[in-house]
């Protein structure tokens, strides 16, 4: 009971937040309840940057659980018809765009002078699924605090600025609303802001876009597995090159007992191999499907997944200050935009082949 208690401030603000943009949405229907709250959580944020602590556990909430329950109604929307009809490629693509980013994330370190580290990051998290591949990878890579907030707030910011770049580029180029919810699903790095994309332009388009989406965010595992793998190699030879035989060896009993044992590496958390929200999203668009959702359920699930999305969103776009992302310089925001693009342009160029 306490915990839930703690939890009231920050859903009561992120609640309000969605109280407001949904009568704004029904007067101007081509703004989004999702994108009018993204917006206001970013007025707030830098408004108000350092709300009250009681706050944070209820936004920190509304920004993933609360999140991934309404992915889960979202499914509820989907027929797993329309899944099989976007074929094995859609997997290809997703992971071509994962691949990529990664690359170009490694590779334009050194020219815009970026940490490799947090290179890394940036790249993980603008090719896979943003905020959790950050998370995800920062545990293999044991990153700094600093570079694992660094690269959140650029990816909620780029992510952000999609939001608006991907529907006017897809009206302004004439793509259909399939090909344009898969260029959305397919370059942009949040699960939120692909919502986001998808409800901007309209129910095709959404429906595509997460799925496409979702085929990125099932590659953060096996991602997470080749790093670690690779951490574990550069480890055991950065021991072995520091440390000869002839050296490790004691020189005597007394030298013995007195050398410590060198500490055993923590062993860092595996992020599951499928997300548990990704199974509950394929479960209720299965039982959608198969029609054992009567269509009152649908409905129902339908204003939940919206007031639960509506609040992830306020909470991710409170992220978005400006004040810590001006201090970061111009080296990490020019790789984020740099691979922000280019993942758009293959993103594109995937979704105009398979549409």
């Amino acid at each position: 009971m306490t915990r839930f208690l703690r939890l009231i401030p920050g859903l009561g603000v992120a609640a309000l937040a969605t109280a407001i943009a949904w009568p704004i949405s029904m007067v101007a229907p081509v703004l989004s309840p999702l994108l009018i709250a993204i917006v206001l959580g970013i007025i707030v944020g830098n408004v108000l940057p350092e709300l009250p602590e009681t706050f944070q556990p209820g936004l920190n909430f509304a920004a993933k659980p609360l999140l991934r329950v309404g992915i889960v109604a979202l499914g509820a929307q989907v027929v797993l018809g329309d899944i099989l009809e976007l074929g094995w490629l859609v997997l290809v693509l997703a992971a071509v765009v994962v691949a990529t980013g990664i690359v170009v994330g490694r590779l334009l370190a050194r020219p815009f002078r970026v940490d490799a580290d947090l290179a890394m990051l940036i790249g993980c998290g603008f090719g896979i699924c943003g905020a959790a591949a950050v998370a995800g990878v920062e545990s293999t890579l044991k990153s700094k605090k600093a570079d694992v907030a660094a690269a959140i707030g650029l990816v909620v910011l780029f992510g952000t600025l999609m939001i608006a770049i991907v529907p006017s580029l897809s009206a302004v180029f004439g793509l259909a609303p399939e090909t344009a919810g898969m260029w959305g699903g397919a370059s942009t790095h949040e699960v939120a802001q692909v919502v986001a994309i998808g409800g901007i332009i309209g129910p095709a388009a959404l429906q595509v876009a997460v799925l496409v989406k979702l085929s990125r965010v099932i590659m953060l595992a096996p991602t997470v597995a080749v790093l670690s793998m690779i951490m574990r190699r550069a480890d055991s030879r950065e021991r072995a090159s520091v440390t000869s035989p002839a050296e490790a060896a004691p020189q005597s009993a007394s030298d013995a007992q007195s050398s410590p044992a060198p500490p055993a590496p923590a062993a860092g958390k595996r992020p599951p191999i499928v997300p548990l929200f990704v199974l509950g999203f394929l479960l209720m668009a299965g039982l959608r499907t198969f029609g054992l959702l009567p269509e009152v359920a649908v409905s129902g699930l339908n204003w939940v997944q919206t007031v639960c999305l509506a609040m992830a969103m306020f909470a991710l776009g409170r992220g978005v200050q400006w004040r810590s992302l001006k201090s970061l310089g111009a080296g990490p925001i020019g790789l984020a935009a740099t691979t922000t693009l280019i993942v758009a342009v293959i993103g594109l160029g995937g979704a105009l082949l398979l549409t």
